[in-house]
């Protein structure tokens, strides 16, 4: 044994009773849940001067680190907008009551080979992942935009990662969505039977919805022809309504509507009884005088409330579109 590694080993038989023998009991519990603070959050550590936005936080996974992907015109400094990676990470003290938060950009070399396979020459927009488990595939669904079609819904799948990254095929086109008109931000149900997007098909941007065939798997259903959707019941307005996503029985989205605080503001509607509630506004708590964008809810139930990361152009921001996280309590 080297002297080196002799010191370290009387270190630790010396230190490590004294350390145990300070704690004469253990820390007590105060807090058996955790809540997320109300207050509106940078994230400092995936903003910059240009635009970030459309976060996608990946249904299911309960964890304090959240890979997320998100877009950023960034690596063209201004221009086209394509996805990149990032993560999210907070911790709650069950003695203390305190949160502790915070971002950086990622660097998982999976989500970087998948990134690859969906950015184009021209705009990504609206990333969304979630699992399938009829099939034990990954999805990743993007907002493309091109010369030719506008605003466009693709997909792709994928094994998940379990030991070395798989091959990521490009994503193809999910043409049950697409129409001549823009078609974006797609968002699913927990049992992905029912999807709702966004389009502006009729003239402003409304929220559509389909529910897919039982029979049906669910590549066979975003590859069929195009569908009529349905408008969203008690949610659409005479002015554009846009970037749905549903947690549960809770969906929020951006809407210029009448009696918000400024541009889009964030509202949510609740499922209840068979339709969707009338949208309420989330409030000057985080809507501001400017916009505000893609909300996306999380859900841990290690904590009492959700937590929702949003996008705005608000002043006090590093420029452009700028990443925010916050705490939210939604009624019954």
């Amino acid at each position: 044994m080297t002297g080196s590694r002799l010191f370290y080993l009387l270190l630790v038989l010396l230190v490590v009773p004294q350390i145990n023998g300070c704690r004469k009991e253990p820390l007590k519990v105060n807090y058996e849940l955790g809540i997320f603070p109300d207050s509106v959050i940078a994230l400092d550590g995936l903003n910059t001067q240009y635009d970030d936005y459309n976060v996608d936080i990946e249904a299911g996974r309960l964890s304090a680190n959240h890979p997320v992907v998100f877009s950023s015109n960034r690596q063209s400094s201004g221009g086209e907008f394509d996805l990149t990676q990032g993560t999210i990470w907070y911790m709650f003290g069950q003695t203390t009551g305190y949160f502790t938060l915070d971002s950086r950009m990622g660097t998982d070399t999976f989500l970087g080979g998948l990134i690859s396979a969906f950015n184009t020459p021209g705009d990504e927009f609206g990333p969304l992942r979630f699992f399938n488990s009829r099939n034990g595939l990954e999805y990743m669904a993007v907002t493309t935009r091109t010369a030719e079609n506008g605003l466009d819904i693709v997909y792709g799948s994928y094994v998940p990662v379990y030991s070395a990254p798989p091959e990521v095929e490009g994503p193809v086109s999910a043409t049950l969505f697409n129409s001549p008109s823009d078609d974006a931000y797609l968002t699913l149900g927990t049992t992905l039977d029912t999807a709702w997007f966004c389009s502006d098909r009729d003239g402003d941007f409304d929220i559509y919805m389909l529910t897919r065939p039982s029979m049906m798997t669910l590549d066979e259903w975003f590859t069929s022809p195009p569908a009529t959707p349905v408008p969203a019941d008690s949610i659409n307005s005479g002015y554009d309504d846009k970037c749905p996503s549903v947690r549960g029985r809770y969906m929020v989205f951006a809407s210029e509507m009448a009696g918000g605080y400024g541009g889009f503001d964030l509202w949510y509607s609740v499922f209840r009884n068979g339709k969707w509630s009338s949208p309420v506004n989330m409030g000057p708590g985080i809507n501001s005088p400017a916009n505000e964008y893609r909300p996306v809810l999380g859900r841990d139930i290690r904590f009492e409330n959700h937590f929702l990361v949003f996008s705005s152009d608000r002043s006090g921001g590093k420029g452009g579109f700028d990443l925010y996280f916050t705490g939210i309590t939604l009624p019954e």
